[in-house]
């Protein structure tokens, strides 16, 4: 979409008289559904969420003495994390889609359109955020259980099988999806507070995958008690149906990494009230 056709969406979107929280969030709504990149990233992570999944299931073959270590036949793996095996690049895709909501608008000139319709500039940032985290819930949610669903019917028959009733195993699905949309959130709070989404997707990409990799060149003491808390670690326990005994409980991984999004979003909103478009 051009840029002057993103100014006519805004223009049209652009509420009459007072500015309320919910007028921003219809914008913005209608934005996020005029942008191409928006249909695509959703759909894309749908897609990879449900291919990784079942074939991850569909390819399991059980532990051996010959194959623990090695793939599908890692003795660690549950149906839970089968269905789940496409998370990074889902989360990838998702945190993309985030950035790109506000890093965009700076790359096309349309932020001075949307700032002008909203001059208070911090409804913009958590509209964004709202409208993007819905749908990412949504979406990843309804797509975890699918992809589960599906990658049962791979594991019938065998130890690992499990069904929807199973202790965590719905708290784990559900927690995929929240997990994913504070991902989203957090993407948006990286392109606000980057302006960039190069800039943005390369921040989000080292800190979400390549920062928990670093704890290698820590002491181990210091590495084994820091890398729970960082944004990626943090996140993968709130879906994960088994608890490891270095990693933080479900809750506790969820009360981390939110943190670490509202602190990405302080941050933006400060830049974005302190500096022009």
């Amino acid at each position: 979409m051009t840029t002057s056709s993103l100014s006519e969406v805004a223009a049209a979107s652009t509420p009459v008289g007072k500015v309320t929280p919910r007028g921003v969030v219809r914008s913005e709504w209608l934005k996020f559904w005029s942008l191409r990149s928006s249909w695509i990233a959703l759909a894309a992570s749908l897609v990879v969420l449900l291919a990784f999944g079942v074939i991850a299931s569909a390819t399991y073959s059980p532990p051996t003495a010959g194959n623990s270590d090695q793939g599908m036949g890692d003795g660690s793996r549950d149906a839970v994390s089968l269905a789940l095996m496409g998370s990074p690049l889902v989360s990838l895709i998702v945190g993309s889609l985030g950035v790109l909501l506000f890093a965009g608008e700076y790359s096309t000139g349309m932020i001075r359109s949307t700032l002008t319709a909203v001059p208070r500039r911090l409804p913009v940032l958590l509209s964004k955020g709202v409208v993007v985290a819905l749908l990412v819930l949504v979406l990843t949610a309804i797509g975890a259980l699918v992809a589960f669903a599906l990658g049962a019917v791979g594991l019938d028959g065998e130890k690992i099988s499990l069904s929807l009733g199973d202790e965590g195993v719905l708290r784990s699905l559900l927690g995929f999806g929240v997990y994913m949309a504070l991902v989203a959130v957090f993407g948006v709070a990286l392109g606000a507070l980057l302006r960039s989404p190069a800039g943005g997707i390369t921040s989000l990409l080292g800190i979400l995958m390549i920062l928990p990799n670093l704890t290698s060149l820590l002491p181990d003491s210091m590495g084994d008690a820091l890398e729970p808390y960082f944004p990626g670690t943090a996140g993968e326990a709130m879906f994960s149906l088994h608890r490891s005994a270095d990693s933080l409980s479900p809750g506790a991984g969820f009360v981390v990494f939110a943190g670490w999004v509202a602190l990405a979003l302080s941050a933006a909103a400060f830049r974005l009230q302190r500096t022009d478009a």
